[in-house]
């Protein structure tokens, strides 16, 4: 018998340098960047264009991922900018050269 190793991740999105974050979880990064790149996801990203990939984190266990995004979204925005910022000084989008097999 073959044991499944999943994967999530947590991610934050924006319109533009400095701009609305977003943060969510999914299990497909792929996928989901397809979804809100094509405004195929109703709500909060569509309706402000949030569809840049600023920042992003791997986890195998979806109750983990849940959790730090639950703990990210308690943070001060300029925590959240100070993290992008760290990781993704230019603010390029991760997913834009990205092959979308959607």
């Amino acid at each position: 018998m073959y044991k499944t190793i999943h994967q999530y991740y947590l991610y934050i999105l924006t319109n533009k340098r400095n701009g609305t974050l977003y943060i969510g979880v999914t299990n497909d990064l792929e996928r989901r960047m397809f979804e809100h790149k094509n405004k195929l996801v109703e709500g909060f990203t569509k309706k402000y264009g949030l569809n840049r990939l600023m920042y992003y984190e791997t986890y195998q266990y979806v109750n983990d991922a849940i959790k730090r995004e639950k703990n990210m979204k308690k943070w001060k925005r300029k925590w959240k900018i100070n993290l992008i910022e760290k990781e993704n000084p230019n603010w390029k989008d991760l997913s834009k050269d990205w092959t979308y097999l959607c």
